[in-house]
């Protein structure tokens, strides 16, 4: 996998995918959507303003990749467990802005596939995959989130740690999953290098 997104004149950008690179990325995107989880929407007959300013949970997610892709606001990892006043200043930041963080994440993997879906059919040479500047932006979250996610499932910390992952052999079950790390940060680092003036 050597796709690499290149910038459009006008803004936007462009990538080459083939058959295989497709697949992957809807793949991961689908995953990504159950992972987050469905909206909440209102209930029939609800007033839907009622619904905008719902309260979100106030506890952290307890699987490892939705509490990185929904961090504690005011928690210092390095300094150990927060008091209790953080504790119920995270709280209180993730009951008002949760909800809010999951609706974008949602959009951004919902953009990503959407615009996958309507990718001409992909011959032998692939097929060119073009973003306008907003798609850009969700397509940029999306991977930071999926990036996010693997890199919790393989336990990537360290930089020597994750040495470790890049040398693994063909052999390890996690190799794919390194794999796919490696060229979604490379789709990354192009799409960011696209959209910088």
């Amino acid at each position: 996998m050597s796709s690499h997104f290149e910038p459009l004149d006008g803004g936007g950008a462009a990538v080459r995918l083939d058959e295989v690179e497709v697949a992957i990325l809807r793949s991961l995107a689908v995953q990504l959507l159950e992972l987050i989880g469905p909206g909440d929407e209102p209930a029939q007959g609800e007033d839907p303003l009622a619904a905008l300013f719902a309260e979100g949970p106030s506890e952290p997610p307890s699987d490892p990749a939705l509490a990185r892709l929904f961090p504690e606001a005011y928690a210092d990892p390095e300094a150990g467990p927060p008091d209790e006043e953080l504790q119920a200043a995270s709280a209180e930041f993730r009951r008002f802005t949760e909800n809010d963080l999951r609706t974008r994440k949602r959009e951004d993997a919902l953009v990503v596939v959407k615009t996958l879906d309507a990718l001409a059919p992909v011959g032998d040479a692939g097929a060119v995959l073009e973003l306008g500047s907003d798609d850009c932006l969700h397509w940029l979250g999306a991977l930071n989130d999926l990036r996010l996610t693997i890199g919790t499932r393989l336990d990537v910390g360290e930089d020597d740690e994750a040495a470790v992952l890049y040398r693994l052999p063909d052999s390890d079950p996690r190799k794919p999953m390194v794999m796919a790390y490696l060229w979604l940060g490379a789709l990354q680092e192009t799409l960011v290098e696209t959209m910088m003036p």
